[in-house]
């Protein structure tokens, strides 16, 4: 019994050396169908090198060959020692390009190893493999509803607006209460200033004095100058105290003639028995126009 093992494994060891003198190699294939656009294919060859035969690693194929479908994108290496030779693993990747409309098959492209030793020259030869490619939709779909080519887009959302609605109210009526203190401050308030100015509002009584006004009017007018000029000065103004109040004031320095002239015309009309001239009401009306127009800066 011990004798018959011994013979079958001297057999086996013969044989397995025998095999291993020998150049040969296997494949893994990928399944050969059920692909689409942007998957993975791997390919795995296995070869059962001798010793002292050597691959030519310029016959691998190189990452990167792209044809029109499929792209080689990694090709690894492991080797492994076995009695009497040596075991290489290629593992090939390749990437689907293609996305066609209907199903396709294409092929992996063959290729050749280069081996060399024993004073010769070797080729193994890898034949091509098939893959089907499917499109990712048919190419005609159905038209029921949500099944077209295309779905229209969603409508956005709907925003609320009411928190910025009632922020732009409450700044819009910030906004109108400035607004109002300013005119406030810088349009109705000087304006009623000048209004109020002791000559505007003699200006205001002695507009529409007539040339031949009366001596009632005419006198009552005069009374209205005399009423402005106290207010301006602060104090009652005499003829004497014309230079004071020019002084005082300088904007009615021009006006100092007139300021004389009109205290003659003033002691005239009240005190001399004499009549008064038929211009005075014009003269008088003039004369406090310019009177305002100092008050306010014009003159």
């Amino acid at each position: 019994m011990r004798d018959r093992l011994a013979a079958l494994a001297l057999i086996g060891c013969c044989a397995q050396a025998a095999a291993a003198d020998t150049l040969r190699a296997s494949t893994v294939e990928p399944r050969a169908f059920g692909y689409h656009v942007g998957d993975l294919v791997e390919r795995e060859l296995i070869v059962h090198i001798p010793d002292g035969v050597v691959l030519d690693e310029a016959s691998l194929p190189r990452p990167g060959a792209r044809g029109k479908a499929l792209e080689l994108q990694q090709v690894t290496q492991q080797r492994d020692s076995e009695p009497g030779g040596s075991r290489l693993t290629l593992r090939l990747r390749y990437q689907v390009f293609l996305a066609p409309t209907e199903v396709r098959t294409l092929e992996i492209a063959p290729f050749s190893l280069g081996l060399h030793g024993d004073g010769r020259e070797q080729s193994l030869r890898v034949d091509a493999w098939p893959v089907t490619v499917s499109p990712l939709v048919p190419l005609e779909v159905s038209p029921r509803d949500g099944l077209g080519e295309l779905r229209p887009d969603l409508p956005p959302p709907p925003i609320d607006t009411r928190p910025a609605q009632r922020r732009l109210v409450a700044y819009g009526v910030v906004l109108l209460l400035c607004l109002g203190w300013l005119a406030q401050v810088y349009l109705a308030l000087p304006w009623r200033s000048r209004r109020q100015r002791p000559f505007a509002s003699a200006w205001r009584q002695l507009d529409h004095l007539p040339a031949d006004s009366p001596a009632a009017a005419r006198r009552a007018a005069f009374q209205r100058v005399h009423e402005a000029l106290n207010r301006t000065a602060g104090e009652v103004v005499f003829a004497h105290g014309v230079d004071r109040f020019v002084a005082a004031q300088p904007r009615y320095a021009g006006l100092r003639d007139e300021l004389l002239a009109f205290f003659q015309q003033s002691r005239r009309e009240f005190f001399a028995d004499a009549p008064a001239a038929a211009n005075d009401g014009r003269w008088l009306r003039e004369f406090c126009r310019k009177c305002r127009d100092a008050e306010r800066g014009a003159a």
